[in-house]
């Protein structure tokens, strides 16, 4: 009896714990579990809003400007008069040798036919019948123009209109006579064209880089896969926070912000997932359960992931400090990314790697088998920098103060539209066709509001100023009469250069400086070519809040991280150092490779807040993990350990995201050409010298002392 009743508590013992550890494994699969769902569900709505991102870009230039602006003051004040505003679409003919008879027969077809065009576009303007104006001849009789009012309120309409306008002056177009369609409404459809590559090729590019890139690190089909399922869904996330954010005027999205929140939320996702991959394997090695391995791997990464995106995030903040809306705008954009990648690295990546385990890494599956460290060329370079720091780092620091000495010849000082492109554009052909034949005659003019008591002295002052075509009053098309309100008048100024040329902005320099000096005339100057120059003095203005700001950002996160002051100080200086090498090697490239003939005015803020936020990432995931390693080995070793096990991730990491923002070349655009070189050199400069050699060597080589005034938990051996 006591046999079988000891019998029975046994077995039900037994089946207790068979129960106990079924409830366990269940569990465990819950949270992962109902994470995935919980991601399906998000990533299924924020699709639709992602697809809509495109409905609530602005890239109009007066919309960026600050309300302190003169050309934004004028756009305001122009709102109160009656007549519309205009953006002209320039049909530009020309034939060598000048026009025949059967061009000239042509011309006034076309003509008749744009003006008697129906188009359900042009609904709200009752066609184009009062707005096509008759042809004009030039005086060399070579070339010939017929200019289409378009309403600006068309909006996004005004392409469709424009094409319109393209296929209808080609087709049966006589042998030898070249068209060209170009103005705001020629240059808005050329541009269209750049960004509607956005969603697709760059998207795509963006994609095969990392697929490639990953492949090629870990040797499985599955776990690129699991990578890019999480960086896409961090896209998703992102992308529809800021299209409700835009759609409501939070903020402001621009088609160059639209394609850096992709390459950026792309390369950080990956980044952070590449550094829970990383810590996952490591684990696997030491732990039999996935489960297991897969907490064990969030709480190593938690603290130097919630650092770098923490760092990143208030890097772009920075820019909020920009008087350029565009650029205030994509601080919190690019925040934005940056906390939807952290979010989805920390949970619905650990997820999968919960879900697919071991197998994730087929066909290579690491084993239990307690060998956590893994060798290679990292480590090779761990014990050349461990043997020689004092030779490593000097010999880094010389070849980047050596490229740095090339950076005061970095030129950002805008350039013209006819240097926009990368390749040939049918509205810059149509520019420099007009500039030859029609000089001043494809701007559109700019306006200068003045006090009607002082209109013709404004008049007379502005016709006085060189490189200035024409200057009238606006006139009301109703009323035929001089434009006037509120004791104020519009009047129409026209340059000679071509409007979106540095040549039209020293114009408008010299053309305040006349009407300014009017008396009594409060004169203010507006327009394209004036929008153009405020933009770059008040990105000239933002080089000198933004980066010392971020560098006190970095300074102050790596503090708070390493809690310590020589090592953080060390490592900020060698973000700007780094940024430094950059802008001289890209100063080379732009100037004696490509003959760029300038840069954009915002790309020196706008490069170093990516490298220097980003660079910082990687100080972090490498001095997180040596600090681990120095308070257990020391600093010397522990820093060849750190580097030997986080260098490859390092690298890696490096190198996606350099491939990532690489991608904005495939865009024929100078300014994103530009970005892309700028960012991925400095990337990868950052990942493979500064990060790999130059703060490894330093600090080995100032040991134990580059925690002061902390230090490590045991003396160095």
């Amino acid at each position: 009896m006591a046999t079988s009743a000891g019998k029975r508590r046994s077995d039900e013992g037994e089946d207790g714990n068979e129960s106990a550890r079924t409830r366990t494994k269940r569990g465990r699969w819950l949270v992962p579990a109902l994470l995935l769902v919980a991601w399906v569900v998000i990533g299924a709505v924020g699709t639709d809003h992602q697809a809509r991102l495109g409905e609530v870009l602005e890239n109009s230039a007066e919309a960026f400007l600050p309300a302190s602006a003169e050309a934004t003051r004028v756009a305001e004040i122009k709102k109160t008069f009656q007549t519309e505003a205009i953006s002209p679409a320039l049909l530009i003919f020309n034939r060598d040798g000048g026009l025949t008879d059967a061009d000239q027969s042509f011309l006034r077809a076309k003509q008749a036919e744009i003006a008697g065009l129906k188009h359900p576009d042009l609904d709200p303007l009752g066609g184009l019948a009062d707005r096509t104006l008759p042809v004009i001849r030039s005086d060399d009789g070579e070339a010939a123009q017929i200019v289409v009012a378009l309403d600006a309120a068309l909006g996004d309409k005004e392409v469709g209109v424009a094409k319109e306008l393209r296929r209808i002056a080609g087709e049966g177009i006589p042998v030898g006579l070249e068209v060209n369609l170009t103005g705001p409404a020629g240059i808005g459809v050329d541009l269209d064209g750049v960004f509607g590559a956005i969603d697709g090729m760059l998207l795509l590019v963006t994609v095969g880089a990392v697929v490639v890139i990953l492949l090629l690190i870990y040797r499985s089909p599955l776990m690129p896969l699991i990578v890019l399922m999480s960086s896409g869904l961090a896209l998703t996330t992102a992308s529809a926070v800021v299209y409700l954010l835009a759609r409501d005027g939070v903020l402001t999205l621009d088609s160059q912000g639209q394609g850096i929140l992709m390459v950026l939320v792309f390369g950080a996702a990956t980044d952070y997932a590449l550094l829970v991959v990383a810590r996952f394997r490591e684990e696997l090695h030491l732990t039999a359960n996935r489960f297991d391995a897969v907490v064990k791997s969030v709480r190593a990464c938690v603290a130097p992931l919630f650092a770098a995106a923490g760092t990143v995030a208030l890097g772009l903040l920075c820019l909020l400090l920009s008087d350029l809306n565009n650029n205030r705008s994509l601080g919190p954009v690019g925040a934005i990314g940056v906390a939807a990648s952290l979010a989805v690295t920390l949970t619905f990546l650990p997820a999968l790697l919960a879900l697919f385990g071991r197998a994730s890494f087929w066909p290579f599956l690491p084993g239990h088998d307690g060998r956590a460290q893994r060798h290679g060329l990292l480590a090779e370079v761990a014990d050349l920098v461990t043997r020689k720091p004092r030779t490593v780092w000097a010999g880094t620091l010389v070849l980047l103060l050596a490229a740095a000495a090339f950076a005061p010849q970095f030129r950002a000082s805008g350039l013209d539209y006819v240097d926009t492109f990368t390749e040939d554009t049918e509205s810059v052909r149509g520019l420099e066709v007009s500039a030859e034949h029609f000089p001043g005659g494809a701007n559109p003019p700019g306006t200068i509001i003045a006090r009607t008591d002082q209109r013709d002295a404004v008049i007379a002052a502005a016709r006085a100023v060189d490189g200035v075509a024409r200057v009238t009053p606006t006139v009301d098309p109703e009323t035929g009469q001089p434009e006037e309100t509120n004791g104020l008048s519009s009047i129409d100024v026209t340059l000679r250069d071509i409007s979106t040329s540095r040549a039209a902005q020293d114009t408008v320099v010299r053309l305040r400086e006349a009407v300014h000096a009017v008396p009594g005339a409060e004169a203010l100057v507006g327009g394209g070519s004036a929008a153009l120059l405020d933009t770059r003095t008040t990105a000239e203005r933002d080089r000198w809040v933004i980066i010392p700001a971020l560098l006190v950002v970095v300074l102050l996160m790596l503090v708070l991280l390493l809690r310590s002051l020589l090592a953080p100080l060390l490592l900020t200086l060698t973000v700007a150092v780094s940024y430094a090498a950059t802008t001289g090697v890209a100063a080379l490239v732009f100037n004696e490779l490509f003959e760029f003939a300038d840069t954009d005015p915002s790309l020196p803020v706008l490069a170093f807040v990516f490298i220097a936020a980003l660079g910082t990432d990687y100080n972090i995931f490498l001095m997180h993990r040596i600090r681990q390693e120095t308070a257990e080995h020391g600093t010397g070793e522990g820093t060849r350990r750190g580097l030997t096990l986080v260098g490859g991730v390092i690298v890696s990491a490096g190198v996606v995201l350099a491939a990532t923002f690489g991608a904005l070349a495939v865009l024929p655009l100078v300014g994103l050409v530009q970005m892309a070189f700028l960012v991925s050199f400095g990337v990868l400069l950052d990942t493979l010298v500064v990060r790999s050699l130059l703060v490894p060597a330093l600090t080995i080589h100032i040991g134990r002392r580059f925690w002061w005034p902390g230090k490590p938990a045991r003396p160095d051996a």
